[in-house]
């Protein structure tokens, strides 16, 4: 059968949507297919990074995230009436984009369901169901089937990024490895007026859900989302409905609010993963390959990373031949993170729900401490916030470098002929030798045909505001560092041949699928 769409992405929720979009920009031919003819309902998924947010302005859609959401950075935890840690996930000044930005899913769905449709029309197909995906050597072949009727179509690769209950996932029998825990929590979203502040507070055993937790988090509309622990032994179904939802809100809003609620849903911890992601030419991304606790912001961003990590990648097989070897670094770099997010997941699970005595003792003892001592603070987990993966760990990064790889880019403010800029918003679609004066300039070198662009910072070139750049870079003058297309950092060099030597990295990532 003919091939008639280079990628097919099936799950049109954040993670398939974004995947989509880079992919188009790339100029790959990609559609997404999914049965629901409509954005989410509820607000599921609300809290996006600063990762996530440099990565949906890099594809024109971070800027209606960030003016539509409400802005967050700093924290509160309690315990029982107490305020015994404060955090600030952004300290410092100089980011483009915020520490976080709560916003409901349907929002993101649809700004990115726009910026798709400015880019490609066509991209998105709501209304289809895929029935089954046959894959070989060449390619996939899809039934599929919507109000017309079942067809098949034939694509060269799909991302499979449909969701916790995967129907790829499941058809091809592929396990979830890792733990699932018994407390069940009650997340709801409720709209009322309130004048508590933009922040993120998280209560143990507050004198309002006695011998529990709770959470607290302001959404754009006046919708405030709220988390109860319920115990090992809540029954779902009983606790999601009205007359037992709002008796728990009542207490712990007061008799005097006047409330609405918006959506509810009960939920039990996953912290699981399949053991590969890359099963030939079918790609699982998202909660179809990795689940983690709400706790952390840790599902959806992860899953957006996912995404960013695999389409420069898929586009540079598709499009200009790179070795599908190349495809290896997402499983190898993506189960990676997916690990680190599942440790995190555990750790702040076993801590908000203790599952044995000695866990308890320990957790109790830590927020007992933190009353009197403020270094304590520290210790509490009540959910490690979501953060950028390091590779440190990928056939990608260059063997013969000093200093730590595989870190994002970090943005910092830049004057660039005479206007203000961001760092980001100047790295290229392709590979960036970002280059910061002291040595030869880079400019002049020869790209020798490869998708590699270049940027100077400081002498020459655009002007390091109050040494950010460099600074959060640790950047040595005349040092060239070589970014991926998805903002991480895989090679540094200094001296003379320092952007050559970069050159020649990005060369071999993708003419051999590694960088030794």
């Amino acid at each position: 059968m003919k091939r008639e769409r280079e990628v097919v992405v099936v799950g049109a929720g954040p993670v398939g949507l974004a995947a989509a979009l880079d992919l188009r920009l790339r100029g790959v031919d990609a559609v997404v297919f999914d049965e629901r003819t409509s954005a989410a309902e509820g607000s599921r998924a609300i809290c996006f990074s600063k990762r996530t947010l440099e990565i949906f302005r890099r594809m024109g859609a971070g800027g209606a995230m960030k003016e539509k959401g409400v802005q967050w950075s700093a924290g509160r935890i309690f315990f029982g009436k107490s305020e015994v840690h404060r955090f600030n996930l952004q300290p410092e000044a100089g980011h483009a984009m915020p520490a976080f930005v709560n916003i409901q899913q349907y929002y993101c769905e649809r700004f990115l369901e726009k910026r798709l449709a400015e880019v490609d029309s066509g991209a998105l197909r709501r209304g289809v169901k895929v029935l089954s995906v046959e894959c070989d050597d060449n390619g996939a072949t899809l039934l599929l089937r919507d109000k017309s009727g079942e067809k098949r179509l034939r694509a060269g690769y799909v991302i499979a990024c449909d969701g916790a209950k995967s129907g790829i996932r499941e058809a091809m029998g592929l396990p979830l490895s890792g733990s699932a825990f018994h407390d069940r929590f009650l997340i709801s979203d409720v709209r009322m007026l309130s004048d508590f502040p933009s922040e993120r507070r998280f209560w143990f055993e507050p004198p309002f859900h006695g011998g529990q937790s709770a959470l607290l988090h302001k959404q754009p509309d006046n919708v405030w989302r709220i988390d109860l622990q319920l115990g090992s032994g809540a029954d779902a179904e009983l606790e999601r409905r009205p007359e037992r939802v709002r008796p728990r809100l009542r207490a712990m809003l007061g008799e005097n609010v006047r409330f609405e609620i918006v959506w509810v849903s009960v939920y039990a911890f996953q912290a699981r993963r399949i053991s590969r992601f890359v099963h030939g030419r079918i790609i699982f991304a998202g909660d179809s390959a990795h689940q983690v606790s709400p706790f952390g912001a840790r599902g959806a961003n992860s899953g957006i990373e996912d995404g960013c990590n695999l389409c420069w990648k898929l586009a540079a097989v598709v499009k200009r031949g790179a070795p599908q070897s190349l495809l290896r670094s997402y499983d190898i770099e993506r189960r990676a993170a997916a690990d680190e997010n599942i440790r995190h997941s555990v750790r702040s699970t076993n801590f908000i729900a203790p599952q044995t005595c000695a866990a308890r003792a320990f957790r109790d003892a830590v927020l007992q401490l933190a009353r009197k001592e403020p270094f304590a603070g520290a210790l509490i987990n009540s959910g490690r916030l979501s953060s950028p993966a390091v590779l440190n760990k990928t056939p990608l990064n260059a063997a013969d470098c000093e200093g730590a790889l595989g870190e994002v880019c970090p943005d910092a403010p830049l004057k660039i002929n005479g206007r203000n800029g961001w760092l980001l918003d100047e790295l290229g679609a392709d590979f960036t030798v970002l280059q910061f004066a002291g040595g030869e300039d880079a400019g002049g070198i020869n790209s020798r045909g490869l998708p590699v662009c270049f940027l100077r910072v400081g002498k020459g070139g655009a002007r390091d505001i109050k040494g950010l750049a460099s600074g959060r870079l640790q950047a040595a003058p005349g040092e060239c560092f070589l970014v991926r297309p998805d903002g991480h950092i895989c090679a540094r060099y200094k001296g003379a041949g320092a952007a050559d030597a970069c050159l020649k990295i990005a060369g071999k990532i993708l003419q051999k699928g590694r960088a030794c």
